[in-house]
This record gives C-alpha cells, sequence and structure tokens, in this order.
C-alpha cells in the first residue's frame, strides 16, 4: 500500500516530490517529481509501519497533553515553589514587578 505518512518517512516532501492519488483501486503515485529515485511499494510499505510504530509507541504524550495544565501555569506554580535557579527567578521577578497583579 502506497501512503504519504511512508512517503514523508522516507523522507519526501507531498506537492514538491509527490502528489498521490486514489481512483477507488487504491492509491497509487500520480505525479512524480523528485530528484531522487522513486522508491517501491515494499519500501513505502516498509516505511509507513515503521513510521506507525513510531506513532503507537507516543500515543500516551497524545493523550496526556490536553490534560495537563498549561504551560505558562506550571512554570507559575515552579516559581511560586521556588524551584527556579536563582537567576531565572530574578528575571521573572522583574516582570512580574513590572507588571503587577492589583
Amino acid at each position: 500500500m502506497i501512503t504519504a505518512k511512508g512517503l514523508i518517512q522516507l523522507g519526501f516532501t507531498p506537492e514538491e516530490d509527490f502528489s498521490l492519488r486514489d481512483d477507488g483501486d487504491g492509491v497509487y503515485i500520480e505525479e512524480w517529481r523528485s530528484a531522487g529515485l522513486q522508491p517501491s511499494e515494499v519500501e513505502i510499505e516498509a516505511a509507513h509501519a515503521e513510521w506507525q510504530a513510531e506513532y503507537d509507541s507516543t500515543e500516551y504524550q497524545r493523550l496526556r497533553a490536553p490534560e495537563y495544565p498549561p504551560i505558562g501555569d506550571q512554570l507559575d506554580a515552579l516559581f511560586h515553589a521556588g524551584v527556579f535557579p536563582a537567576d531565572m527567578a530574578a528575571q521573572l521577578q522583574a516582570v512580574k514587578d513590572k507588571y503587577p497583579n492589583d
């Protein structure tokens, strides 16, 4: 099976290097514009499988991300907990002093 993800995994860029088409009988490379050799379907399938394995292995990141507090809130909590190095804390405090929360 030819997929854009497989071709991207091989280092090719959609629109620039290739265009795909699906006429209902399966996806095929409609136009190959890359100066590099066109990979075989087997090479594309192997690259897609590699991409899929990497994608699946980071599912936890995609599931966690929307449930974390915004990064600004996380950093503010660390600042208030006194976790930052003194020089970073001083820079942050200078900004807070410049724009106080009245």
